[in-house]
């Protein structure tokens, strides 16, 4: 193990540049010019942008060569609350090796995850032998959602030939991925009037609306059917998978596997055949909470008010504006006469897409089997990254991988990253540098 490369990554890991609550925004900035330090050192330049949030590192390592391509790496340096800081096992900003593996808060998201990205670059421009320009983007605010860098790439108009994160996982210990597809994602708050107060069910049941019925009734209208899948008009645009694409999810664990393992049920007989086109290639809907009269005490009401909040997870090709104002137009059209129903969709963010037979996500497909011993699954994610709609509307094809695994508890206590996977991290990072020289 490269003890500098530990070295540096414990005094990244000290500083506790929490982003979720209760941290402490110097800490945050100590951590941006940390890296910026960093950079300035191998012989870069670097800057730190204030945003009316948290800053964002931006530096600039030169190829040791004319006209060599610019590849973009991205991070964040922020990091979830360790609390409840009594579950852990080790002070959580106190880095310490157990059993080859590094615990600490941001060991697998993202600090332990990205720093080989950034060390090997770093390592490689001391040496003179940086066949690519590099040019670092870490932000502060990927814990809370991205808020400012998404409008700061957008403006941004420098060259790039691709962008390269580690912040993802491998799909066991043997076989990395790399990701084709995150999903968009809407939220939409529902609240619902019937009356001026609750009423007496005995008195006035069946003869005056009842929040909770109509809240029922305006979900129904776009809720999943049976099978999991939406009805046509919120799954209007979704793109179906590329061959190469669908082909791979053959080798990943099966889907029933994926569910159980996590203690879920499958929604029916198919679920688990379907698992990856279904939360890759396909919209979803979910009441993530609701509440309307007494679910507690025995009282015997008509309740005069309920809301829910639901979320929208959606498919790559779709477009969140368009289905926003779907979303608006099925639930107010299925509104009863004289019930108040407000509607408030927030959060809206496009999926991305990128083509995995790109030359670069084909290049980095040949670095990461070199650098792994096997090649790397293509797959979707369920999930939504803030940054990557941005990338993708300036055509920038995104190489999104990292050597995480599903027991390295991030945003959870004990946290914690393999040591072979940051092996594995400054293995990987060479060969993409070297493959993206081909650009």
């Amino acid at each position: 193990m490269d003890q500098a490369l530990l070295d540096e990554l414990f005094e990244l890991l000290r500083i506790p540049s929490i982003s979720s609550g209760g941290g402490d925004p110097a800490e945050l900035e100590r951590a941006g010019r940390w890296l910026c330090d960093k950079i300035d050192a191998s012989g870069g330049t670097s800057e730190l942008i204030s945003t009316p949030g948290n800053p964002i590192v931006h530096g600039r390592l030169e190829a040791s060569t004319a006209d060599a391509p610019t590849v973009v790496i991205y991070g964040h340096y922020d990091v979830q609350s360790p609390d409840p800081v009594e579950a852990w096992d080790s002070p959580p900003f106190e880095p310490e090796i157990r059993d080859g593996r590094l615990y600490a808060r941001g060991a697998a998201d993202d600090k332990g995850n990205f720093y080989p990205l950034l060390y090997v670059a770093c390592a490689l421009k001391e040496a003179g032998d940086l066949p690519v320009n590099v040019r670092v983007v870490m932000e502060g605010e990927e814990e809370i959602g991205s808020i400012n860098v998404p409008e700061w790439i957008e403006k941004d108009r420098e060259s790039a030939d691709c962008v390269v994160i580690f912040d993802s996982g491998m799909v066991d210990e043997e076989t990395p991925a790399i990701t084709t597809a995150a999903r968009g994602m809407m939220t939409v708050a529902i609240d619902v009037t019937t009356g001026t107060r609750d009423l007496h069910s005995g008195l006035y049941g069946g003869s005056v609306q009842n929040a909770t019925h109509v809240l029922n009734q305006v979900l129904a209208a776009v809720l999943p059917g049976p099978d999991g899948l939406l009805r046509d008009e919120l799954r209007e645009g979704a793109a179906p998978p590329a061959t190469s694409e669908s082909e791979s999810w053959t080798d990943l664990p099966p889907g029933e596997e994926v569910i159980t393992s996590v203690g879920g049920r499958p929604l029916d007989a198919r679920s688990g055949e379907r698992y990856y086109q279904q939360n890759g290639a396909e919209p979803s809907i979910d009441v993530n909470g609701i509440a309307g009269g007494d679910a507690v005490q025995k009282r015997t009401i008509v309740p005069a008010t309920a809301n829910a909040k639901l979320s929208m997870r959606l498919a790559p090709g779709q477009s969140a504006q368009r289905m926003s104002d779907v979303m608006e137009e099925l639930l107010r059209a299925a509104v009863p006469q004289g019930a108040d129903v407000e509607v408030d969709i927030t959060g809206l963010s496009d999926p991305a897409m990128f083509d995995p037979d790109s030359k670069a996500l084909q290049l980095a497909a040949g670095a990461l089997e070199k650098a792994c011993g096997k090649a790397p699954a293509f797959i979707r994610i369920g999930g939504s990254i803030g940054v990557l709609p941005s990338f993708a509307a300036r055509d920038i094809p995104v190489i999104l991988t990292g050597f995480s695994l599903a027991d390295d508890a991030f945003h959870a206590p004990n946290e914690s990253f393999r040591l072979e996977s940051l092996e594995l991290g400054v293995k990987a990072s060479h060969e993409l540098y070297k493959a993206l020289a081909d650009l």
